[in-house]
């Protein structure tokens, strides 16, 4: 990985008129702005149907895309939709946040009112991409015809015949549902047709985009229901034991992310399949792939179904390197970043080190007064990505507000932070320098937004995965100004085309 730096904007967090981002006009700009601006990346958060809270890392499928992304005016030029349908979407009360409930309701209506326009050449294009992507396409969009017949229960409550996939139960659902499950084949091949031209739009501008895997899937997704010998599951088909971390920076109490643990030896006997499936597919979509929870790889926390906190799990072995090396024997060329964050054990520090891969760097957590110069910035290894912050973090304007006082003053010193400069500046100045090959802002930091826009707080629900840019905050004078600083610091590189993988 050359010396370079990106920009961390989601998909949902461009600017529309419809009450969220989208993957048309306003995500070819973004591409465009990336471009004046020098960067050579655009990361963004996982790409499939956000699920509970909303959330990208609980998706209804590791391999189908969000449709709340699918751009409504991209489809009103193939004429799937007309500027009537276009009148009817709520209107905005607040561009700066998305409003999930109501885009969701607009999207399903004008959704389906586009796959009812649809023509013999759009349906000969949605059989071809069927036959393509059968292997995971056929079960995705039963599941959410399933789904709607019974108003977005959870498959843990459908009949038993349906959770344990009778075959005579499945095909005769398939027959009554044939008309639905057509429908989500279509709003699928839609998706793949506009993220395909943004990612070749980006390609042509020489910016690479950085994809997100989450480590675990949601129990309410295809994955689990249509693989259940694949996770850590009951007889009953019931969790036990659910994913999350220990207490650490992140929160005191750990994080309870309540996911099904996978089981192990049964990815090992068939020579991690269904892993190298799911990472050749988001591999396609993108140009590298960050892992989230990478050491979760080597051990992982286990928590009784039932706890409060994450507070009383325990670390059981993963499956360690012999899943990495045929992740890497698959796909050689595929970049990864390793998200290693948390406090990590020597063994998991050394087990990111053995697997080659570049971890992650966190100037938020690179300032502590009771151990001053202990990973400071200076430290940081070539193969690292160094990063203001993720999306779990505050903006650092918020951290600058609200941090520990004495880690905020080291800062300060460590950087000879001023006012005149600005100190959000300042910081991301000092990330440019740090010997890390790659460092990536969220777009937040650029815009020196306070705690209001952070993303994400972890351990919380109801106003996370809301903040959106706004038309103004895209401007020629923000982007010479970051292409300056990207100058300065050598992280510019000849542009060139990117192949996919």
């Amino acid at each position: 990985m050359d010396r370079s730096s990106g920009i961390i904007l989601h998909i949902t967090s461009l600017e529309t008129p419809y009450g969220i981002g989208s993957m048309g006009e306003c995500a070819h700009a973004f591409a465009d702005f990336l471009k004046r601006a020098r960067q050579s990346y655009w990361q963004v958060l996982p790409l499939g149907p956000t699920g509970y809270g909303d959330s990208p890392y609980q998706s209804f499928s590791s391999f189908a895309g969000n449709p709340l992304l699918i751009d409504l005016d991209l489809l009103a030029e193939e004429e799937l939709l007309t500027k009537e349908d276009l009148s009817t979407i709520v209107p905005l009360s607040d561009p700066s946040s998305v409003r999930y409930e109501a885009v969701q309701a607009d999207r399903k209506r004008l959704l389906r009112a586009a796959f009812r326009r649809c023509g013999e050449s759009e349906r000969q294009a949605v059989r071809s991409f069927v036959e393509e992507n059968g292997e995971w396409l056929s079960d995705y969009a039963l599941f959410m015809a399933l789904k709607e017949r019974f108003h977005g229960a959870s498959w843990q409550d459908w009949p038993e015949d349906l959770r344990r996939r009778r075959p005579g139960v499945l095909e005769q659902y398939r027959r009554e549902l044939k008309e639905d499950v057509a429908y989500h084949c279509f709003v699928q091949q839609r998706f793949s047709v506009q993220w395909n031209a943004l990612h070749s739009h980006a390609q042509d501008l020489g910016i690479q985009i950085i994809g997100d895997l989450p480590i675990y899937v949601a129990e309410d997704s295809a994955d689990v229901w249509s693989h259940p010998e694949l996770f850590d599951l009951d007889e009953d088909l019931r969790m036990c034991h659910v994913a999350g971390v220990p207490p650490d920076y992140f929160s005191p109490d750990g994080q309870l992310w309540g996911n099904p643990l996978y089981r192990w030896a049964a990815h090992k006997a068939t020579g991690y399949a269904w892993w190298l499936r799911r990472i050749g597919a988001l591999g396609r979509w993108v140009d590298v792939v960050r892992i989230d929870h990478f050491r979760g790889f080597r051990d992982y926390w286990s928590v009784p179904v039932g706890s409060p906190t994450a507070r009383k799990g325990r670390w059981r072995r993963g499956p360690g390197l012999d899943l990495i090396r045929k992740i890497q024997n698959a796909y050689p060329d595929l970049p990864i970043i390793a998200e290693d964050l948390g406090l990590l054990s020597g063994s998991a520090m050394d087990f990111v080190r053995d697997s080659g891969y570049p971890g992650m760097k966190v100037l938020q957590f690179s300032f502590d007064a009771s151990r001053p110069g202990r990973g400071s910035p200076h430290t940081f290894s070539e193969n690292s990505v160094c990063y203001t912050g993720t999306h779990d973090n505050t903006t650092l304007a918020g951290w600058f507000d609200e941090g520990m006082e004495a880690d905020v003053k080291l800062a300060k010193r460590y950087w000879g932070l001023n006012e005149a400069e600005g100190m959000v500046r300042g910081m991301i100045r000092g990330g440019m320098a740090c010997p890390s090959n790659l460092f990536m802002a969220p777009m937040q930091d650029w815009l020196g937004l306070d705690a209001q826009a952070r993303m994400n707080t972890p351990g919380t629900i109801g106003l996370n995965w809301r903040w959106r840019m706004r038309p103004e905050d895209r401007t020629p004078r923000l982007a010479s100004e970051i292409a300056s600083i990207t100058g300065i610091f050598g992280r510019s590189r000849k542009r060139r085309k990117y192949g996919k993988v």
